[in-house]
C-alpha cells in the first residue's frame, strides 16, 4: 500500500474536513474574544459556542465515515509506535495524515473543546448569562463547571492553540507546509499512499450530516427558552 517512489501528489484532507478546520479556528478566536469582552459581546459567545458544539458533533460523526485520512481509526497509534515516533524511528505513513504527535494534540484539543463546550451548557455568571442546561443539574455542578469553564478550561485550550502554532512553525522550517495542505488538500509524498475520498457524494453526505448536527445543537440552544 505504501510503496516508495517518485514525488507523488495525494487528496490527504477532504473538503468537509478542510471546512471544518477553518470554523472551528475562526469560532474559537471568536470565543475567546467574547469571553473577554463579556457584557453584550456574550451573546456572540453563547452563539459561537453552539456553532462549535455543531462543528463537534459534525467531526466525530465525520471521524467515522469520513475520508481515509479523517477518520480516527487512521491516526489511533500503538503506545510503542509513539515512542518509536519520538526516538526518530517513525514509519513512512506517519507522515501522510496526522502523524502520533499530531494525533495527540489533534484528540486533545477535540477532548477539552468538548469539554468547554459542555461545561459551557452548564455555566451561570450569575448577572445575565446561563447556559441552556443549568435548570437540570445541581447548583453544585453549575459551580463546578462554571468554575471550570472561566478559570480553567479556557488556558488549557489556549495552552493547546500555542502548541499547535508551534507545531506549524516547527514543520515550517523542516520544509513541511501543513498549513497549504489543510487549503487545498494534497500532499506531496515520497510513497504511493491511498488517497481520502473527496467526491460530490461525499460532499453531499457530509454537508447532511452537518445539518442534522447543526440542527441539534439548535434544539440544545431552545432549552433555554423552554419551560421546565
Amino acid at each position: 500500500m505504501y510503496n516508495k517512489g517518485s514525488i507523488n501528489k495525494v487528496r490527504v484532507w477532504d473538503l468537509p474536513t478542510r471546512l471544518f478546520h477553518w470554523a472551528l479556528a475562526i469560532c474559537v478566536i471568536g470565543l475567546a474574544i467574547s469571553g473577554t469582552l463579556g457584557g453584550n459581546a456574550m451573546v456572540w459567545h453563547f452563539r459561537l459556542g453552539y456553532a462549535v458544539l455543531a462543528l463537534l458533533l459534525f467531526r466525530i460523526v465525520w471521524g467515522l465515515v469520513g475520508g481515509r485520512w479523517s477518520r480516527f481509526g487512521a491516526f489511533m497509534y500503538a503506545p510503542q509506535s509513539i515512542i518509536d515516533y519520538l526516538k526518530g524511528r517513525g514509519k513512512p505513513e506517519h507522515g501522510v495524515g496526522h502523524s502520533p504527535i499530531g494525533a495527540g494534540s489533534v484528540f486533545a484539543m477535540l477532548g477539552f473543546l468538548v469539554a468547554q463546550v459542555g461545561s459551557g451548557l452548564i455555566s451561570d455568571d450569575e448577572i445575565a448569562f446561563a447556559g441552556p442546561l443549568t435548570r437540570f443539574v445541581s447548583n453544585a455542578s453549575v459551580s463546578l463547571a462554571t468554575g471550570y469553564h472561566k478559570d480553567i478550561g479556557k488556558w488549557v485550550l489556549l495552552g493547546l492553540v500555542v502548541l499547535h502554532i508551534a507545531a506549524i512553525l516547527f514543520y515550517l522550517r523542516r520544509k513541511h507546509n501543513l498549513v497549504g495542505a489543510m487549503l487545498h488538500g494534497d500532499k506531496e509524498l515520497v510513497l504511493a499512499a491511498p488517497a481520502s475520498r473527496d467526491d460530490t457524494v461525499s460532499r453531499v453526505t457530509a454537508l447532511l450530516i452537518l445539518a442534522v448536527c447543526t440542527a441539534l445543537a439548535y434544539w440544545v440552544s431552545s432549552l433555554e427558552a423552554l419551560p421546565f
